[in-house]
């Protein structure tokens, strides 16, 4: 079975490029016809698709760095949110590759396994079932995603909350909303010199000790990097 709305949603939420651009009826088509999602999302994807129509494509790329690549907390990679940049991420991103491997999937891209848009390409080649179950391991982060750009005002908002429609939303959705809603601007890039101070640790700097660990039954299973915190504070 192939989940083609999925892969809709991957190529919305990559880089734009003049193939997408020039795709836009026969995306309009599938998210349509294969009715994967709630009718409120599903009409919302679309109003995201014809909002391209007519674009111009510097412009558009333009809109998309700004919006995701100026800052972490719109991140398209989903163990930023979790892991930082720490060694834990190293080790679940191994994890994360070994499924795509055990699935026979290879990467076409350059991108780190746990890119969003090509995480969602591979769930569109999975069971329905199996896609589910990963994506709704995911949805803490990606609710939290979706919330973040309904705070900005982003169309974009309406690729997250399509896939919560199609998986579920997380129990905490409540605390995310609220996170989302009272955590102030992205300092990233203000703070910069700090954060590389404090996590100059890449997933490549994992190493050996990546290699000898095995994949978890659930490589995905998420907690977003505040909530884990402080998870772990009450536990103290």
């Amino acid at each position: 079975m192939s989940l083609q709305t999925l892969k809709v949603l991957s190529l919305l939420l990559s880089y734009p490029e003049a193939e997408m651009l020039d795709a836009l009826n026969d995306m309009a088509t599938v998210v349509e016809q294969e009715n994967l999602l709630p009718e409120a999302h599903k009409q919302s994807v679309l109003a995201l698709i014809d909002g391209y129509r007519g674009a111009d494509l510097l412009e558009v790329q333009e809109a998309y760095v700004a919006l995701f690549d100026r800052g972490r907390f719109l991140s398209l990679h989903i163990f930023e949110h979790v892991h930082g940049e720490s060694r834990d991420r190293g080790q679940a991103m191994v994890n994360l590759l070994q499924m795509y491997q055990a699935h026979g999937f290879e990467m076409s891209t350059h991108e780190l396994p746990d890119y969003i848009p090509l995480f969602l390409e591979f769930l569109s080649q999975q069971e329905q079932a199996e896609a589910v179950q990963l994506l709704h391991d995911a949805m803490p982060v990606l609710s939290l995603l979706g919330a973040r750009l309904t705070e900005r005002g982003s169309e974009f908002s309406a690729i997250f909350n399509a896939l919560s429609g199609f998986a579920g939303e997380p129990e905490a959705l409540a605390e995310i909303r609220q996170q989302a809603a009272t955590e102030g601007e992205d300092q990233t890039l203000v703070n910069m010199d700090e954060i590389w101070e404090e996590e100059a640790v890449s997933f490549m700097g994992a190493g050996e000790a990546c290699k000898s660990q095995a994949t978890t039954v659930s490589p995905i299973t998420i907690t977003p990097r505040d909530q884990f915190k402080a998870a772990q504070n009450r536990s103290f």
